[in-house]
């Protein structure tokens, strides 16, 4: 009897696990599609606003008003706000011009353009990249031109250059040597001659960089520039092989990776294009190596110059190949003398700013402004530039300057963006303005979030958008006091929450060691059943030189962590320690153990978060790609009991197999740091959940081979995993991004949800025939 109760109930559980664990529909996949950015963006009304101003400092923008896109005019003396121009008559005018058909209120174009004259108005439409010229003065008479050709294009055939502050030149490379062309005349001149294959002046082709635009930083006169000679001639190649019917092509290129011998090296010259002639700066050659990020480009220039006024002399960086060692120096232009003014030196790495350079030379003070972490927090400092002196410490405390904006010599003011001053969240960015000797501290932009502010081009007004995550963005006229002026306009949602959309929750836990505050974003489905238990899928990216959130302003949709919550989950985006936007001791928290890759902080979060949201812990899954592949794989190996599912994308799994510089700044020199221990190949044997690896083949920034080791291991070892190449893709996967997306879905909805995916669901973007 009692057996026979026994198998009833255990028929019972079948079904109820059957019950659980039905199918997804295509109808579910739809509906979670309509969560992506294509279709989540056009309901999304009062667009950012992109500034346009006159010689007058009247502001002329695009708005959503009760009438449709309307340009408006907005006069901040009498501070007023008005329709630019006749949106009725620039209809009719566009429509006689063109031979279409536009209505008043429903033109194509998102952004305008005045004349440097004043004259004309210019109209960029975005969706056609078309350029229509207005005539403002004979704008009530109906006229109008339309410029038949698309906007940003380069001419077919050109070289890829460097336009000169005058806009009169432009240097470009020839043969590994740098050349400059007349803008007027078209005339070429060749200006140096020893360039070579290996050993290229300007060149931007050293590890996972990959273009044919010099890297140069020309003097505000325009006469003169400074660049350098790349030596790569000792370095290792790195080489891919293309797939197709026939014989594949090899493609190889210069690829240094942490512990080699030589790194790429820098010959440092001044080029005057008047009197074409090359100076060499009287120093050893330079590591390639900036004091931002894992590049020598900054803002498409060569980082790290900062040139005087008269084009005389400019002060630069030389960083170690260890990024521990800045030094500064001032060079004569003419002669190529160097002087050395200061060195910093770090136990870690030294950087001058988070994605920005903030250091500045003041030749007219013979001062420099220098931005360091020596006191934990990044601060400025004013330095003399004739003694190497700290005069003293402009900004302190605990938070720190993100960019320096703007710097007025003769106010002696700065203006620059802070995080971490104001209560809240850390990573809202804040415009500051500060004197030189650290007094009248002010805070310019007090409405909570994260703000993105720009100048009025005399400088006497500020455009500023906030937000947040979960709160979306308004844009206000402010004047230098930070006094506001005049709203602009707000991003309205509501056809948005009438579809069913919802923001994420921004949460709040402590990391691993139990001390230091951490933050995130939670995704739940919209409609959540009561007393159900949620799988959880972690989206991870570890930086350090950035994080799994992003950007901390408002966004309709972020990848597809909404969308992948619909299908019967709780995604969580966690920023763990070791990144950026904080104190110097949380960013160096992993430095020589870049392995650790913020998994214990993903861990301790997600099981705070549990106590707060229906999460099944025993149903834990992770993605991530570039470094969040090499964090997913991680997770899988070092942690099988708590990951049960991983999809690791394009993952760095081995930094001996990654380009040097990256490396040898987050996690030291191959002498100094233990790369075998951190490198997943070697931790493969423990899985125990269910892994699908992706990568492209064509990959010249994560090169397969990352991932290749990881197989060879797992094979090895006799384990089950599932593998996507994509044989034509690069890093980002691009046209293959849908199926990838595609595929990550159904890998989490059979192994972590526990039910069948619509067989071969065609997401927008995939090669499959579109759903009526």
């Amino acid at each position: 009897m009692k057996r026979h109760i026994l198998s009833i109930g255990a028929i019972l559980t079948v079904f109820t696990l059957k019950a659980q664990n039905k199918p997804l529909t295509e109808q579910d996949y739809a509906r979670a599609e309509q969560f992506l950015s294509y279709n989540v963006e056009p309901f999304v009304d009062g667009t950012t606003v992109r500034p346009n101003w006159t010689n007058g400092e009247q502001l002329i923008y695009l708005a959503t008003t009760k009438n449709g896109n309307e340009f408006l005019l907005v006069d901040p003396v009498k501070k007023t706000k008005v329709a630019a121009f006749d949106h009725q008559k620039l209809a009719e005018a566009l429509n006689k011009a063109t031979g279409k058909t536009y209505q008043a209120y429903k033109l194509p174009f998102q952004t305008i353009a005045l004349s440097s004259d004043e004259k004309s108005f210019q109209f960029f439409a975005d969706e056609k990249s078309w350029t229509y010229q207005i005539d403002k003065n004979e704008l009530g008479g109906g006229r109008a031109s339309a410029a038949a050709r698309p906007f940003g294009a380069e001419r077919a055939g050109a070289q890829v250059g460097s336009l000169s502050p005058d806009g009169k030149k432009m240097v470009f490379i020839k043969d590994w040597n740098l050349w400059l062309r007349d803008i007027a005349s078209k005339k070429e001149t060749q200006l140096t001659f020893d360039g070579v294959k290996d050993y290229g002046y300007a060149t931007d082709n050293a590890g996972w960089k990959s273009s044919d635009r010099p890297i140069v930083r020309w003097s505000p006169d325009s006469k003169k520039l400074t660049t350098f000679q790349q030596d790569q001639r000792h370095l290792n190649d790195m080489y891919l092989v293309t797939t197709n019917v026939g014989s594949p092509t090899l493609k190889a290129w210069k690829y240094p990776l942490p512990g080699d011998k030589e790194v790429a090296k820098l010959r440092r010259v001044v080029i005057d294009v008047e009197n074409p002639k090359v100076i060499s700066l009287q120093i050893p050659l330079d590591d390639h190596r900036s004091s931002l990020s894992d590049d020598i480009v900054d803002g498409g220039q060569l980082a790290d110059i900062d040139w005087n006024a008269d084009g005389s002399e400019f002060a630069f960086l030389s960083t170690s190949r260890d990024h521990k060692i800045s030094k500064l120096q001032i060079a004569n232009a003419s002669t190529g003398a160097v002087r050395e003014v200061f060195t910093e030196t770090v136990k870690t790495q030294f950087e001058s700013g988070v994605n920005a350079i903030n250091w500045r030379y003041l030749p007219k003070t013979n001062e420099i402004l220098w931005y360091s972490e020596r006191d934990n927090w990044g601060h400025l400092y004013l330095y003399d530039a004739k003694t190497g002196k700290v005069k003293n410490q402009i900004t302190k405390g605990n938070w720190l300057v993100g960019r320096l904006l703007r710097v007025d010599e003769k106010s002696r003011t700065l203006w620059f963006t802070g995080h971490g001053r104001e209560k809240g969240n850390p990573y809202f960015a804040y415009l500051y303005r500060v004197g030189f000797d650290g007094k009248g501290l002010a805070l310019l932009t007090p409405d909570a979030g994260n703000h993105q502010v720009s100048f009025s081009p005399a400088f006497n007004y500020i455009v500023d958008t906030y937000s947040q995550p979960n709160v979306p963005g308004v844009t206000v006229l402010r004047d230098l006091k930070g006094k506001q002026i005049e709203e602009l306009g707000r991003t309205d949602i509501s056809r948005l929450l009438a579809k069913g959309w919802k923001a994420p929750d921004v949460v709040q836990m402590v990391a691993a060691d139990g001390q230091t505050d951490i933050y995130g974003l939670v995704f739940t489905p919209t409609k959540m059943e009561a007393g159900k238990k949620y799988p959880v899928v972690d989206y991870i990216y570890p930086g350090p030189q950035g994080g799994s959130v992003g950007s901390w302003s408002f966004s309709a949709s972020r990848s597809d962590h909404q969308a992948l919550a619909e299908l019967g989950f709780i995604v969580v985006v966690i920023e763990g320690t070791s990144n950026p936007y904080r104190s110097k001791s949380y960013h160096d928290m992993a430095y020589g153990n870049m392995g650790e890759n913020t998994l214990p902080d993903q861990i301790t979060a997600i099981k705070q978060l549990a106590q707060k949201y229906p999460m099944d812990l025993d149903k834990v899954g992770i993605w991530g790609h570039s470094g969040g592949g090499f964090a997913t794989a991680a997770a899988m190996f070092r942690y099988p009991d708590f990951f049960k599912v991983g999809v690791s994308q394009a993952g760095n799994h081995e930094n001996r197999n990654y380009e040097d510089d990256w490396g040898e700044r987050y996690n030291g020199l191959l002498a100094n740091s233990d790369y075998e221990a951190q490198a997943n190949q070697n931790h493969a044997k423990n899985l125990k959940g269910k892994l699908m690896l992706a990568h492209g083949m064509m990959d010249n920034n994560v090169p397969p081979y990352n991932t290749y080791l990881v197989v060879d291991a797992l094979n090895k070892a006799n384990k089950d995993y599932d593998l996507v190449l994509f044989p034509h893709s690069a890093h980002g996967f691009g046209a293959n991004n849908p199926y990838m997306m595609r595929r990550r879905w159904d890998y989490f909805v059979k192994n972590l949800l526990g039910a069948e995916p619509p067989k071969e669901y065609p997401l927008r973007g995939t090669t499959a025939a579109p759903r009526n």
